[in-house]
């Protein structure tokens, strides 16, 4: 039995920087800003921002760029990556990136790092000039950039060298949590699009986890996907637009975040009906009010025993996206 409630953990924020259909990347960014300067006066802990690339609604490609931009436009909230898809990048030019930020903004930088491409098979050629990969270029590159920060490579990292930038492992499956934990890292569990591994993962992370000078006890996050506002029928008409998401990533035709439908049974056929269902079956797909949005995310921390919750909110409008994060902020008080 979990003892962990709201008053003792963390909650954060994931950010992919949405492009809103009718809207551009610029825009994008005016409403990440706008939206950290929120959360962080509502008191959340982190707020990460997602590598993804060749997806028309998701403008967070230049991952560490927009780190930098909400890192100025914040004073204390800690800012990071959720992730950087380590494959795609040289192990130096991310420890002289992050080691940028951390000098910019001290004791306020996160290196969340995954090991997914975060995009489709033709952009990673783009993007790395190959496909293949050996099974252990990962954990090698993981540890490449651990000896850049530590001054034990054969290059220096400037910056970078001798600066403390906590790195986190990012999954969604058993491969990350046991690295995780046989490194003693902080981990952070994909939860929001991939439910049905995480309990297995978390328990082979604190299974596995050895303690480390970064870590002297396993650190678990999980990733929610929540809709909150001030009445259940709200927060179901918000929701179309995630599911509008889901569908368009179903059919291989994603696109840009779309407005909410007034109508979704006359605008959803029943095949589609049925891929929604099914979508939104996952415990951590939370849509409600505050007190549904209470009850679903205890029963989380009960069933994880997670030690930290990291938010997404797929919401067209900016001001509704801030209001349900300030839903979520009072289960924190």
């Amino acid at each position: 039995m979990s003892s962990k409630t709201f008053n003792n953990i963390p909650l954060s924020v994931l950010d992919l920087a949405p492009v809103l259909e009718g809207s551009t990347p610029k825009e994008s960014f005016q409403n990440s800003v706008k939206l950290a300067q929120n959360v962080e006066k509502l008191g959340f802990n982190r707020y990460w921002m997602a590598e993804h690339h060749n997806i028309p609604g998701i403008a967070s490609s230049a991952t560490p760029v927009l780190i930098g931009h909400i890192a100025g436009a914040t004073n204390t909230m800690r800012v990071g990556s959720g992730g950087v898809m380590l494959p795609n990048h040289s192990s130096l030019i991310v420890a002289e990136q992050f080691g940028t930020l951390e000098s910019m903004y001290p004791d306020r930088i996160d290196l969340g790092l995954g090991r997914a491409p975060g995009t489709d098979q033709q952009t990673v050629f783009a993007i790395r000039g190959k496909l293949d990969q050996h099974p252990e270029d990962y954990p090698r590159q993981v540890e490449e950039l651990e000896d850049y920060f530590a001054g034990t490579a054969a290059v220096q990292s400037v910056p970078g060298e001798g600066l403390n930038v906590p790195i986190w492992l990012l999954g969604s499956s058993g491969f990350s949590a046991k690295m995780a934990a046989q490194k003693g890292l902080p981990y952070s569990f994909a939860s929001h699009f991939a439910p049905d591994n995480t309990v297995a993962a978390l328990d082979l992370y604190r299974t596995y986890f050895t303690p480390s000078e970064a870590l002297a006890e396993p650190h678990a996050m999980i990733g929610v996907n929540v809709i909150a506002a001030d009445t259940e029928e709200e927060a179901r008409y918000l929701n179309t637009t995630q599911q509008q998401q889901v569908l368009n990533m179903h059919r291989g035709q994603p696109g840009k975040l779309q407005p909410p439908i007034e109508n979704p049974d006359e605008a959803f056929s029943q095949m589609d009906k049925a891929i929604i269902e099914q979508s939104s079956n996952s415990p951590y797909t939370v849509i409600g009010t505050k007190e549904t949005v209470r009850k679903k995310l205890e029963e989380l921390l009960e069933s994880t025993g997670a030690d930290e919750m990291i938010i997404n909110s797929s919401i067209y409008d900016i001001d509704a996206r801030i209001h349900s994060y300030e839903i979520v902020s009072e289960l924190m008080d």
